[in-house]
């Protein structure tokens, strides 16, 4: 079952890449206060970098104005990738978080996993926005297709902060 508005955050465990190497961040830690929260199905890929994450950047300072004091995107990629396409699209200098869900267990705990095989997509996430204010999911979209990127925009997000 998907997470719909009302629903509090599950718990979990994604990772990221610091100076000393991969680390793991708890979901816990990430969901304090306001946060805008969004995932995708993988780096690198058409929509995700030349929509999804533009949008994210460049409303960045809007959502920061709004009180939010975490923007964190999900991918279902390893760390590296994750940290390498955060640097490349701008994210990292946005303040960005991409964090990696490796193993795609936080995607399949938020009912947001699919599979694509003619692309090559195997337990990715479905492409979502989601505004979340301690813990506490208060916005949440989801696209039809992991090609489209409207109800899952940072403008589109924006709105509901």
């Amino acid at each position: 079952m998907t997470i719909t508005a009302g629903d509090k955050l599950p718990q979990g465990q994604l990772l990221r890449v610091s100076e000393a190497g991969p680390e793991t961040v708890d979901t816990a830690d990430l969901m304090q206060g306001k946060v805008a929260l969004f995932g995708l199905p993988g780096a690198f890929t058409g929509t995700c970098t030349n929509a999804h994450m533009p949008s994210f950047v460049r409303s960045a300072d809007a959502f920061r104005a709004k009180g939010v004091s975490r923007i964190v995107c999900i991918t279902v990629n390893d760390p590296f990738v994750a940290k390498a396409w955060a640097d490349q699209t701008g994210a990292t200098e946005a303040g960005i978080e991409v964090l990696a869900d490796a193993d795609g267990s936080m995607t399949k705990a938020l009912g947001l996993n699919f599979t694509a095989p003619p692309v090559g997509f195997f337990g990715r996430c479905k492409r979502f926005a989601a505004y979340v204010q301690d813990g506490v999911v208060k916005s949440m979209d989801v696209e039809d297709s992991p090609g489209t990127c409207s109800v899952s925009a940072g403008e589109a997000l924006l709105e509901k902060v």
